[in-house]
């Protein structure tokens, strides 16, 4: 069953199918990191042992299969750590940690960690006349010009402990897919012209959300103004009940009383670097975009990293 907003209906669109790939196709091991939550003052010693604790971990060598990117992908997200671009929404700090999964989960600096994923109404950038299912305001008053923007899209580098840093808010919904962000881990190329180029891409997945904090997130606006049904992890199509392993996020309210104040998210990301997922999936379909949608890289004058604080999201 699905967790219902109260006396709202739904309209239903095909779902993302997601199919899972093999280990050989992109093997990733993923599992929570809480050094990933230290302040950003965190002594490159302090970090360096608590990575070294996680290699101990048997989570960080479970290998989780690659999935679909689905439908909503763009070429050339800009490398970024604050991804927004204006978006309203309750503030969402992710901290992610990739780790090589087949030599004992040492850090891999330089991997660049792309994601993508809905504002709160459950709209993509480049893709904002696809009906996000239920009642949702319109994307923008300009749909001549809607498409153009590249908000919650983004890349950031890892560091010398493997660990890159996001700013952006936490995600809507869209029928039939439960609350959820787009992952692919990419080794191999470089920052070149404000994107990342060449290489290849290790893992291509997805992560997700408690069920009582999103659905606590859900009244608050400006996501209240999306009503429907939301599907719950048990009932989502891509999400496997494995937890961490299966790319369930650890959260932290950043305050308790008050989860407009927004949340910290982490993960590790042990990766093969070895292998390649190209997030294609071995069989059924991604869905189909709307037939006006780009594609391509996004607008040579899209925001980048040195876009004004003004562009960040308001709770």
């Amino acid at each position: 069953m699905t967790g219902n907003h109260k006396n709202k209906t739904i309209t239903r669109r095909r779902a993302i199918a997601v199919t899972g790939g093999t280990v050989a196709a992109g093997g990733l091991a993923i599992a929570g990191y809480q050094s990933a939550f230290a302040d950003d003052a965190t002594t490159t010693a302090d970090a360096t042992a608590s990575a070294s604790a996680t290699s101990t971990s048997s989570e960080c060598m479970t290998l989780m299969t690659s999935v679909t990117e689905g439908p909503y992908y763009l070429d050339g997200a800009l490398v970024r750590k604050d991804i927004t671009e204006g978006k309203s929404g309750v503030p969402l700090t992710l901290r992610l940690t990739v780790v090589d999964a087949t030599d004992g989960c040492t850090p891999v600096p330089g991997a660049a960690v792309e994601i993508w994923h809905c504002d709160a109404w459950g709209y993509y950038s480049g893709y904002t006349t696809a009906n996000p299912g239920g009642s949702a305001p319109a994307e923008s008053e300009d749909g001549s010009t809607a498409n153009d923007a590249t908000y919650l899209r983004g890349y950031q580098i890892a560091n010398a402990n493997g660990v890159v840093k996001f700013e952006t808010i936490f995600p809507g919904w869209y029928t039939p897919r439960t609350c959820h962000i787009h992952v692919k881990v990419h080794t191999g190329g470089e920052k070149e012209d404000g994107t990342y180029e060449g290489g290849k891409v290790n893992y291509t997945g997805q992560f997700f959300f408690d069920d009582d904090i999103a659905q606590e997130i859900f009244t608050l606006e400006p996501y209240s103004k999306h009503s429907g049904s939301y599907t719950t992890l048990d009932n989502d199509m891509v999400y496997d009940g494995g937890g961490a392993s299966s790319g369930l996020l650890t959260l932290k309210a950043v305050h308790k009383k008050d989860p407009s104040k927004g949340y910290k998210g982490f993960l590790t990301l042990g990766i093969d670097p070895d292998a390649e997922s190209t997030g294609a999936g071995s069989g059924g379909g991604g869905g189909t975009p709307p037939s006006d949608a780009p594609t391509g890289e996004p607008p040579s004058d899209a925001p980048s990293e040195s876009a004004t604080a003004s562009a960040s999201a308001s709770s």
